[in-house]
């Protein structure tokens, strides 16, 4: 059975690795080993969203089982995760992210958020062979040596609670095990990367929302949130951070990367950051084509009053198509992605990088690294590179496990001594409801 998976591997590896060297079976052989022991967990996956978008009310019509690179919705590319290519890439956990778009509040909030997380229990029902729900560090490392793929659960923004200590303590219940402190919108109780600052990071709600958090051993996610509330995040948290899914601003400049002073109180706090895959934020060159390409294509068709040529949309959509002729799309590859990993690690050390690839919630991948199966073609060339064993496996999943099973030692501490906050926004904002 093992010679057969490092085969697979080594098809991979060859497939996937843009920009790297050809595959070596002896690197397939090391890569097979690491994974065998520790498993390859991904901190941000959108299955849950995309089976919404394309099923509705009835995601179970999802079926994973088979191949879903044709399963395409309006506007969006095929899935790029199914349980064939799970086992491909060697996947051990899974952050499942019950995303909900950051316009919805209030009670229809929870409601979908919840409903979200039952897509995620609803996947160990459906195929009980290949999924099992985790809740601890423990429960992962059980569940990868059962040969299962540990279905962890992560809430992609504050907004998702409503404002509310009580409702975050029932989606611990149900199941979530980080909560990214904002999505594309602020909060009242925090700043968004990718919105205007109204806070300056965290309001005294928010730090109060971190320490909740911190005492129930619910990882504070801080992808998405904006550099200052990343600050005041590391600043109050007593437990290790994460970052789902982002990258290096060292790297590539971006609001949604994270900056070098930040990774290091990363370091201290002993946070582990899980890099992203979306190409905007794996380059530069591919961003600011991306904000031209979206100028252009306003200028020619701007709905309702501008464009060169409103109400001609053919018109439109060849000028378009000159424009992008004359400037060709930069690549984005997983060699540089490596480049990500490499750098945080370089600041915040081999210890603090993940792997957050944001499958399913992105619209396009860097080549090499086209869906779930190519992860060890990422391992591939980090060792390439000159990481140790020992590193990859950290890489892989060890060291967002380490992050979890100190989070849940530093709750088990609190609890003791803290009791559950009642705290409300307007108490400690003031205003509010």
């Amino acid at each position: 059975m093992r010679v057969s998976i490092a085969v697979g591997l080594a098809a991979v590896l060859l497939a996937g690795a843009a920009n790297a060297q050809p595959a070596d079976p002896k690197l397939a052989a090391r890569i097979d080993k690491v994974l065998a022991k520790t498993p390859l967990i991904d901190g941000h996956n959108d299955v849950p969203w995309a089976a919404r978008q394309r099923f509705g009310h009835h995601p179970e019509k999802l079926d994973l089982s088979k191949d879903t690179t044709a399963l395409s919705a309006p506007g969006e590319p095929g899935l790029m995760t199914d349980i064939p290519r799970l086992r491909a890439g060697r996947v051990g956990g899974q952050f499942w992210s019950v995303y909900i778009p950051a316009s919805y509040n209030g009670p229809i909030a929870v409601q979908t958020t919840l409903e979200q997380i039952d897509i995620v229990k609803g996947l160990a029902v459906r195929y009980p062979d290949v999924f099992e729900m985790a809740y601890t560090a423990d429960d992962v490392v059980r569940i990868h040596k059962a040969g299962k793929i540990a279905s962890l659960v992560g809430i992609e923004g504050g907004h998702q609670v409503n404002e509310s200590l009580p409702v975050l303590r029932q989606m611990y219940d149900a199941g979530a095990r980080y909560m990214t402190l904002t999505h594309s919108l602020n909060t009242r109780w925090a700043d968004s990367a990718t919105a205007n600052p109204q806070h300056g990071g965290l309001t005294a709600f928010g730090k109060q929302v971190v320490a909740e958090m911190n005492r129930m051993g619910m990882l504070v996610d801080l992808s998405h949130v904006s550099a200052d509330t990343m600050r005041d995040a590391l600043e109050v948290s007593q437990a290790p951070i994460i970052f789902s899914h982002s990258g290096a601003s060292g790297v590539a400049e971006h609001a949604r990367n994270v900056p070098d002073d930040v990774l290091a109180m990363v370091k201290k706090n002993r946070g582990v950051v899980m890099v992203n895959f979306a190409v905007n934020y794996v380059s530069r060159e591919r961003a600011v084509w991306a904000s031209d390409r979206s100028a252009e294509q306003a200028r020619y068709n701007a709905p309702p009053f501008g464009g060169l040529y409103i109400g001609q949309p053919e018109k439109a959509k060849a000028a378009l198509a000159e424009w992008e002729k004359a400037h060709p799309k930069p690549r984005v590859t997983l060699a540089m992605v490596a480049d990500h990993v490499d750098h945080i690690a370089k600041v915040c050390g081999r210890d603090c990088v993940g792997l957050g690839s944001d499958f399913d919630g992105i619209p396009e991948t860097p080549e090499g690294l086209e869906g779930v199966d190519k992860y060890p073609a990422l391992l591939a060339e980090m060792a390439r590179r000159g990481w140790s064993d020992a590193e990859l496996a950290g890489l892989a999943g060890g060291n967002v496990l380490r992050a979890l099973k100190e989070a849940e030692a530093v709750a088990k501490k609190l609890q003791a001594t803290t009791p559950p906050s009642n705290a409300t926004l307007a108490e400690l904002d003031g205003g509010g409801r």
